[in-house]
């Protein structure tokens, strides 16, 4: 019984700072700015794979991208994003694709400033050393996502390889890259989230203080992408009617906001909680100081 309550306490608490802390404006925060860093993004992929000589580890770096998106949401978008993908790129040392990649880091920004109001913290670094960071966060992610790409590429070599000299163990192949995109595409995201909670905010939190905020995440947003994807399986009509040429824009804006409204919540989950843990007289920002870490180490 006292678990039940410490949880309904720690659950309501996170949910009124969401609200004190204007969880719904910065998820729509996120959602526009993310939705606007895509294509940049976008744009810095094909730009890399184009220097190292493989337009095919964009498109299959997007297909992990979008792996876990509801189809109807990927769908909407799959004819813009095939137009920026089939264009070749090879200028990543350009004026627009540096233009490009400073666009794309505007998502990882407005990540920070959620975080940053859930964790009760204040930024004390400049902002140019913030988009420094936003930025190299940003190219790490394309990069990393052509890594993950190229290992779905090369999955069907090894595994008809391994079909060779063990038949019985490799019969299909199919199956078994599904579930590598599948594997690869949550795994990535779990990194991502602990990476995102750690560093991207000020102040030093540890693995076990931010994994509830983690968990809740992966599976809101699956579940809200399941939920999402049956909705529009019944209504995208509608919104084809209502926004017309806007409708592809709209249902992905509506998705992204959805998952940002999750996240965010997901960080003052992690937040109620180090609270309800803290001595009495000390504050969530005062415990999360780079000087009392080091003390208590």
């Amino acid at each position: 019984m006292k678990l039940i309550r410490y949880v309904y306490l720690v659950v309501m608490e996170a949910f009124y700072t969401f609200l004190a802390d204007d969880g719904w404006a910065i998820a729509s925060h996120i959602a526009l700015s993310t939705l606007m860093a895509l294509f940049p993004f976008l744009i810095v992929l094909t730009s890399l794979a184009g220097f190292f000589g493989s337009k095919e580890l964009a498109d299959g770096a997007v297909g992990l991208l979008l792996q876990t998106w509801p189809q109807q949401v990927a769908d909407a978008l799959s004819g813009e994003i095939y137009d920026v993908l089939t264009t070749t790129r090879g200028d990543i040392l350009t004026v627009g694709a540096v233009l490009a990649v400073y666009f794309a880091s505007n998502g990882v920004e407005a990540l920070r400033v959620a975080l940053n109001r859930a964790y009760s913290v204040v930024e004390p670094r400049a902002w140019y050393w913030l988009r420094l960071e936003s930025i190299g966060y940003t190219l790490v992610a394309a990069v990393t996502s052509l890594l993950m790409a190229f290992l779905i590429v090369l999955g069907p070599l090894i595994l008809e390889t391994a079909r060779r000299h063990i038949p019985f163990f490799v019969e299909s192949n199919e199956g078994l890259l599904t579930f590598a995109r599948y594997g690869i595409t949550i795994t990535a995201m779990t990194v991502a989230l602990f990476v995102l909670h750690a560093w991207l905010p000020c102040g030093r939190r540890s693995f076990l203080q931010i994994l509830p905020g983690i968990v809740f995440t992966m599976v809101g947003s699956l579940i809200s992408g399941v939920v999402f994807g049956q909705y529009l399986a019944r209504f995208a009509s509608s919104y084809v009617t209502m926004y017309a040429g806007l409708a592809s824009v709209i249902i992905a804006l509506v998705f992204l906001y959805f998952i940002s409204a999750i996240f965010v919540f997901g960080g003052e989950l992690n937040a109620a909680i180090m609270k309800s843990q803290l001595p009495k007289g000390l504050s969530l920002h005062e415990a999360q100081s780079p000087r009392r870490a080091g003390s208590q180490a």
